[in-house]
């Protein structure tokens, strides 16, 4: 999808980008700067910036993207930054940070406070593309607020807006149930505040059982957001070129 984006030109918007698509100008390569309309915008500096997108596309320079596609389009990055994407889920003791779940598609890893937790700043290096559920609002912020200097430059996929985008409402568990998604019995029906519960029952009774449980119901979250994302940017796509073929 990224390489049929063209609204993240300067001077290119949404109306723009359909008519282009129209036009028979399906992605960066068929652009040659004199065949196809741009509007407004100047047809080369869209080839030289279309060049500069390719370019860091090739270097995997995923900042240029999120600065340009912002939160709303970074969706359109998916398919070539998944390779290279953290699902990213925290909990907390009700205001500091007690877990963050990070799960690449294969591999879950959990980092504890009093343990690993500040492990987070290498770990999230690795990666190009962050993927949460109101992670705009809460656990990005909440992240950078706890670990002063860190750098969250990544593309952001935040999944709560984008599924609302395309009807959906309510919470993660809800959106799961509502699309398929079931959890083991045992983590059915916990949500963020059985988590507090469930640290501090760690925290003040060492009870280990709770934090085991506390990690299985954070891995689902994480997961689930790897499902969901999939689900969504496959629906974000096909709604995109609906529109365009309808009009």
């Amino acid at each position: 999808m990224l390489r049929k984006t063209f609204i993240h030109v300067p001077g290119i918007g949404r109306t723009t980008e359909r008519s282009l698509w129209k036009q028979g100008c399906a992605d960066w390569s068929c652009y040659d700067g004199r065949s196809f309309s741009t509007g407004r915008a100047d047809r080369g500096e869209v080839k030289a910036f279309l060049e500069r997108s390719e370019h860091a596309l090739s270097l995997g320079e995923h900042q240029f993207f999120r600065k340009h596609l912002g939160m709303k389009d970074a969706w359109r990055g998916y398919e070539e930054f998944k390779s290279s994407a953290v699902y990213l889920d925290i909990e907390t003791d009700g205001s500091a940070i007690t877990t963050i779940g990070l799960y690449d598609g294969q591999r879950f890893t959990v980092l504890l406070k009093g343990e690993n937790l500040e492990n987070v700043r290498d770990e999230l290096s690795r990666y190009s593309m962050i993927v949460t559920f109101c992670g705009g609002t809460f656990d990005l912020p909440a992240i950078e607020r706890s670990f002063r200097g860190i750098t969250l430059d990544h593309l952001h996929i935040d999944l709560c807006p984008l599924l609302r985008r395309l009807g959906f409402k309510g919470g993660l568990k809800k959106i799961e149930k509502e699309v398929g998604i079931e959890r083991p019995a045992g983590l059915a029906g916990l949500n963020g505040y059985d988590a507090v519960l469930l640290w501090r029952r760690f925290r003040m009774l060492g009870d280990e059982t709770a934090l085991d449980k506390l990690v299985a119901y954070n891995r689902e979250d994480c997961v689930n957001l790897h499902r969901l994302a999939e689900l969504a940017v496959s629906r974000m796509r096909a709604d995109v070129f609906e529109e365009v073929t309808a009009k």
